[in-house]
């Protein structure tokens, strides 16, 4: 177990404790789970930099890098979506891509090849992890004291902002999926 490796399972682990404290009430809690979604977001970074770095990259880092960031972005998009913040169906392609693309790899793996993540799949996990930190900040105000003393078009631009984000996230998500596939089409030919 080397440190990119420690830092991608500590990510599964921060996923189950941002959970808990996201879900839970008042203020202190949802600031806990922004503090931990930023902490698990800086080890998708930092275990990439230490692979690189120290020549430390493994198939097992190749696998389970792309299934931590997973985790942890459906955890919050279903989580926001049980809290009314995006629509279920928003969710529901995300997921479906993101279950499509794990399956595909594992099956990759079965075969002996092992799928490292693309660049449209790191960008496209980078606007994910971008829009969810947005949706926290949302969350975090409107638990603040003065939420109250805010108007209703203040709290609708917010919720353009999330829908917009989504909106880029979700072509994102898809674009990169489809390249992915498009890009791996050969291992269904072996």
């Amino acid at each position: 177990m080397n440190l990119p490796n420690a830092l991608t399972i500590s990510r599964i682990v921060l996923t189950f404790l941002f959970i808990f404290f996201i879900c839970s009430a008042g203020l202190i809690s949802k600031i806990i789970a922004a503090v931990i979604f930023l902490i698990a977001s800086l080890t998708d970074f930092y275990d990439g930099y230490y692979a690189k770095k120290y020549q430390l990259t493994s198939d097992f880092g190749k696998i389970m890098d792309p299934i931590a960031d997973k985790v942890l972005v459906l955890a919050a998009f279903f989580v926001f979506t049980h809290m009314r913040l995006i629509p279920v169906w928003m969710f529901a392609l995300i997921f479906i891509r993101e279950v499509l693309i794990t399956g595909w790899r594992l099956a990759a793996v079965l075969k002996g090849e092992v799928l490292a993540a693309e660049k449209a799949g790191k960008i496209k996990t980078v606007s994910q992890i971008v829009v969810i930190s947005f949706i926290l900040i949302y969350i975090l105000l409107k638990e603040s004291p003065f939420s109250q003393s805010w108007t209703d078009s203040f709290w609708q631009g917010w919720r353009l902002g999330i829908d917009g984000l989504m909106m880029i996230a979700l072509v994102l998500t898809v674009f990169s999926g489809a390249a992915f596939l498009r890009n791996n089409m050969r291992l269904n030919r072996h």
